[in-house]
């Protein structure tokens, strides 16, 4: 399925952008290539050991595809990448080929993932409180992650937009680990963040400014940690007033809290996102049809929101 996406600005034209595959060791029946940003760029095939697949799509804006759900790959418009993919075991082995920017792009992403493997950082917080990782180390180990990738990305060629998508990524990583990891972990393991040694909890995030760059607001983790982020400050705000705080469970009143705390891109991104999840489970969508709505005539800057959601409302 090819996608025509609408456009990010309007001086920036479609380009044709090619994606391949060569995939080794696979067991299941179908390969997949899924965009993260939009499920209007989506492409399957009959697995067959070294057989190339193809899938050529116009974009205007950077694009992650996962390939199986496993391997992430960025493309630019204009960009042709070709994926040498061999699976053993759990081990996944990776090269690229094709146009210069495509190969440095994928080769940041791939050394980012080899860092947080040598560091043996953990993308999962549950899996973390699983095996007792103290939040205090796993702060520290964030703070180290952050810095080395900050290296990472300074002596990169990758382009500016891969590189403000990493960062993006690498952000969620290490500021939910110190916002949700402290109260993930009161939770499982009936330790009080008060004695978890990690210092001022509500001041661990001083001088953070979110971002708002437009491959931030690309990114599906980030809006992850954008919401994060906004109950975390607002409960905060809630007990310097000496005042109770329940972070919101529902869409509408999630929905109302994260359009009061944010403007601009940053409100835009985050409703769109919170929008796109709730009709994307397939229960009681009719739940977001007014929201939908106020959305769109108050918060939307986007067209390729828009035009998201209103496919997944058809």
């Amino acid at each position: 399925m090819i996608a025509v996406i609408a456009s990010f600005n309007a001086s920036i034209a479609q380009q044709k952008t090619t994606l391949s595959a060569q995939i080794y060791g696979y067991q299941r029946d179908m390969v997949y290539f899924d965009c993260v940003q939009t499920p209007l760029i989506a492409q399957e095939f009959y697995t067959n050991p070294g057989e190339e697949h193809i899938y050529s799509f116009e974009c205007d804006r950077l694009v992650c595809i996962t390939i199986n759900g496993r391997t992430n790959v960025l493309l630019q418009p204009g960009d042709s990448l070709h994926v040498d993919i061999n699976y053993d075991g759990k081990d996944v082995e990776v090269e690229y080929s094709g146009t210069e920017r495509a190969v440095n792009n994928n080769k940041l992403l791939k050394s980012i993932d080899n860092l947080k493997r040598d560091l043996r950082y953990k993308s999962q917080l549950l899996g973390c409180v699983a095996l007792d990782i103290k939040p205090q180390k796993r702060i520290d180990d964030s703070r180290i992650l952050q810095e080395r990738v900050k290296a990472l990305l300074e002596n990169s060629p990758a382009s500016e937009e891969a590189k403000n998508y990493a960062m993006a990524i690498n952000d969620y990583d290490v500021y939910m680990s110190f916002i949700e990891y402290p109260a993930m972990y009161a939770s499982v393991r009936s330790v009080e963040i008060e004695k978890q040694d990690i210092g001022d909890y509500w001041n661990i995030t001083e001088g953070y400014i979110p971002r708002n760059d437009a491959e931030a607001m690309l990114c599906p983790e980030y809006a992850s940690l954008l919401m994060r982020y906004c109950f975390y400050m607002n409960e905060k705000a809630a007990k310097e007033k000496g005042e109770k705080y329940a972070m919101p469970a529902r869409m509408e009143d999630m929905y109302k809290e994260l359009a009061s705390f944010y403007d601009s891109e940053q409100r835009d991104f985050t409703l769109y996102t919170l929008l796109c999840n709730f009709i994307r489970q397939g229960k009681e969508i009719e739940r977001a049809d007014a929201l939908y709505k106020d959305y769109i005539e108050k918060y939307n800057k986007d067209e390729f929101y828009k035009n998201i959601l209103d496919s997944l409302l058809q």
